[in-house]
């Protein structure tokens, strides 16, 4: 009877401890749940390298970015509205973004000479090429951020309507925000 009890007892323990591991492990390997995700982007994978249209002399800092194109339409404007105001609404951690906005030679004029006039956005003029080779395919009517080593991680689509820009605008400022608040960098 003693034996028995012993037997038991490991047979117990082994189910208690082994178990919830192999259950585990099979949740994982057949995707029996839903990944968590707390950011409201999409996340680029792989991320996008843009060291090649940086400026070397820049110190690092976390970047709102977005592509200018050759006639600012609708959303392009709300686009433009929405990099400065969360930049602007960053407060006291604004000082470790940059709101960048890319410029070609096939970029609306007007805008780059209002931007210009506004200097709270940094205009990066570069070429068509250049924009290309970055984003290797991938749609630029978008907002991005990229991290303080030149890595694009983040994309959120552009908005017609502009209460739709004002409230995707929060969203790009809370995945900035967390990613301030995780980042010892920039």
């Amino acid at each position: 009877m003693n034996k028995t009890n012993n037997k038991r007892l490991i047979i117990t323990l082994a189910l208690v401890f082994i178990l919830p591991v192999v259950l585990a492990k099979l949740a994982l390997d057949n995707n029996w749940f839903n990944k968590a995700a707390t950011n409201k982007g999409e996340l680029l994978s792989p991320t996008l390298d843009m060291t090649a249209i940086q400026d070397e002399t820049a110190e690092p800092k976390w970047q709102l970015l977005y592509v200018l194109p050759s006639q600012c339409s609708v959303e392009c404007e709300n686009a433009l509205y929405s990099v400065e105001q969360v930049w602007t609404a960053l407060g006291k951690e604004h000082d470790r973004v940059r709101a960048t906005v890319i410029s070609t030679p096939e970029s609306d004029v007007t805008v780059i000479q209002r931007l210009n006039e506004k200097n709270t956005v940094k205009l990066l003029k570069t070429n068509v090429e250049s924009v290309d080779n970055v984003f290797q395919g991938e749609p630029v009517n978008a907002i991005f951020i990229a991290d303080t080593l030149n890595n694009v991680i983040l994309r959120y689509p552009l908005q017609v309507e502009q209460q739709q820009a004002i409230l995707h605008s929060r969203d790009i400022l809370s995945d900035l925000r967390k990613l301030l608040k995780l980042s010892r960098i920039g």
